[in-house]
């Protein structure tokens, strides 16, 4: 199946399943608010889910509970058996379902709670991080139980794994939270990431070893820090898989929210996975993952978001140095995307690839010395940024800007040691047929293989296909460093001479200034072609005192995709303009004259 097609399968999926479950919320109407839906809406739709996945083994696990319990038999072996009857790594023994539920309208809620009782204890965990016992409580008050039961109870609402897969599922709960976002006007749904970008970054991360992956299978295992509801994750399952049935991947994220982090738990339960690695806390001052190291850490964490609340933790961590996540620098405290993208290089095994969504800030905001400058040397220096990614615009549900996907290694593969490669693909996407939120463009397969190539060629290139363009240029980690070195203006006696103390020129207060040199490039060398000639009394201070930090020389990096990627084009000749200018003109008068 082509992309194309698989994604106009998934949106109609999505859209279907979505307005099915939105209308079952507006019978919430009165008593809720709409920005209020979204909190009896989820873990209802999630419970559904599990209901319809348990529904072909019900009458089995109902009769083995039954004889379990005759027989005594409880604790670990009991939840193994029930277990396997149920074919899933958990079970209901209460004898109601949402059909049953629904059926019996004056008794649905004490049904309901005998219904909830049933489930093992790793559902009742998820339900608690919904606080669903004090949702249930309100439906009940509000006499809005039954109707949302009996909602769910159709055949359009049917949510079983064979008829929507873990993915899709995954959207529609991510596109009911921005709907019930939106009603409230919210951001909960400002790094959503869809499918599209999400098949890029995994082929990213598995191009260099797909050939031998294909051929042997892998156990490999991945992280994402900032998880929402663990689309990142099932989708790079899903390519793995897709690649060679004999690959493994074992996931582990962590999410600071109770909500999506439920729903994420869930996902993973019914789909076997590895629910002990999905974990509830904020990354950055409370990582659950300390210790760990993985093959792969895909992730969009939030951007624009300050990190004052773990200001104290993250400080503190810093000061730990190698022993911590954060020595080589803190970014401005208005923005915490380069915490995550240092927290997600700690992560990585000494041959983990990550691939990383970031904003532009993090290419050049900051200074030489300053933190965020501080943080690309560390990457830069330590060889570890294989590639940065230039995105189109309007990729995106809530934000139109600029964004980029940084792909790092802890080990490049040969040929890129030392280099850099820088891929603007800015222009190599296609028009959605119907905007969702702000997102008007997406990649097809055409797009999705014409970026790769350019990252597998590794060449300095302009790749086309029709309209779409994908540009490449690698060039050396050093090219994008600097050294911030302080010139000085000498004190002069009355010819214009410095005047000297202790054979060292003085410098004129006031008149410090700053030049960025290359790295490579010789500073005399450098002063006299670009400083000298405008000041002839410019000096650098090779030893300046050790108080004034400001002006002690300073390596600094940053990465210019403007400067590099930029195309001049010429103005229109001013008979056009002039031209133009009269046409407007001439209108003006027009309209004038049908006014008055």
């Amino acid at each position: 199946m082509t992309m194309a097609e698989l994604q106009a399968r998934t949106k109609a999926t999505i859209k279907a399943k979505a307005d099915l479950i939105w209308e079952i919320a507006t019978h919430l109407a009165g008593p809720y608010k709409p920005h209020e839906y979204g909190t009896v809406i989820l873990p209802m739709t999630v419970l559904k889910r599990f209901d319809d996945a348990l529904k072909p083994t019900k009458a089995a696990v109902l009769a083995q509970a039954k004889e379990l319990d005759s027989k005594k038999v409880d604790g670990p072996l009991r939840e193994q058996l029930l277990c396997e009857t149920s074919k899933y790594a958990f079970y209901n023994t209460s004898a109601y379902d949402f059909k049953k539920l629904a059926a019996d309208p004056d008794n649905i809620n004490a049904n309901f709670e005998d219904y909830i009782q049933g489930f093992s204890d790793n559902v009742k965990d998820i339900l608690g991080s919904f606080d669903f016992a004090s949702i249930l409580k309100r439906l009940i008050k509000e006499d809005r139980l039954n109707i949302t039961v009996s909602g769910f109870n159709t055949y359009k609402g049917e949510m079983s794994p064979e008829h929507i897969t873990s993915t899709d599922m995954g959207y529609i709960f991510e596109e009911l939270i921005r709907r019930f976002s939106e009603s409230y006007d919210e951001q909960a749904g400002a790094h959503f990431t869809s499918r599209d970008i999400i098949y890029l970054m995994t082929e990213l991360l598995i191009a260099p070893e797909r050939d031998m992956i294909a051929k042997e299978g892998c156990a490999k295992t991945a992280y994402d820090m900032a998880m929402g509801t663990s689309q990142m994750l099932g989708c790079l399952t899903e390519r793995l898989q897709a690649v060679s049935r004999k690959a493994t991947l074992k996931c582990f994220g962590q999410e600071v929210n109770a909500m999506t982090y439920a729903i994420a738990k869930s996902d993973m339960l019914i789909k076997g996975g590895n629910v002990g690695g999905m974990k509830l806390g904020d990354t950055l001052d409370n990582d659950q993952f300390k210790g760990y190291t993985f093959d792969y850490v895909i992730s969009n964490p939030p951007f624009g978001i300050d990190w004052k609340s773990e200001k104290m933790a993250v400080q503190n961590e810093a000061k730990q140095g190698d022993e911590g996540r954060f020595g080589p620098g803190l970014p401005s405290i208005d923005d915490s995307q380069m915490l995550f993208l240092l927290n997600g290089v700690k992560k990585l095994k000494p041959t983990g690839r990550m691939a990383i969504i970031q904003n532009g800030s993090s290419l050049f905001t900051g200074d030489a010395g300053q933190g965020p400058s501080e943080i690309r040397k560390y990457l830069i220096e330590g060889d570890m940024v294989e590639a940065i990614l230039q995105l189109p615009g309007e990729l995106f549900y809530n934000t139109g800007i600029t964004t980029y996907i940084w792909l790092v290694a802890k080990s490049k593969p040969a040929d890129r040691r030392g280099y850099i490669q820088l891929i603007d693909a800015s222009k190599c996407f296609v028009k959605c047929r119907k905007s969702i939120g702000n997102k008007r463009v997406e990649f097809d397969d055409v797009c999705l293989d014409l970026i790769l190539k350019a990252y597998m060629d590794f060449a300095d290139q302009t790749l086309t296909q029709g309209d779409l363009a994908v540009e490449s240029k690698v060039l050396p980690n050093s090219f994008f460093g600097y050294t911030k070195v302080c010139v000085e203006t000498a004190k002069a006696d009355t010819r214009g001479k410095p005047i000297l103390k202790n054979g060292k020129p003085q410098p004129e207060k006031g008149k410090s200034d700053y030049e960025y040199i290359p790295l490579g490039e010789d500073l005399q060398a450098y002063l006299e072609k670009n400083v000298l000639p405008y000041n002839p009394l410019a000096y650098v201070d090779p030893n300046p005192p050790t108080s004034k930090k400001s002006k002690q020389n300073k390596v600094g990096y940053e990465l210019s995709f403007t400067r590099l990627f930029y195309k001049f084009t010429p103005p229109p000749p001013a008979a056009d303009i002039l031209k133009e200018v009269q046409a407007l003109a001439d209108e003006e008068i027009r309209l004038q004259k049908e006014l008055f």
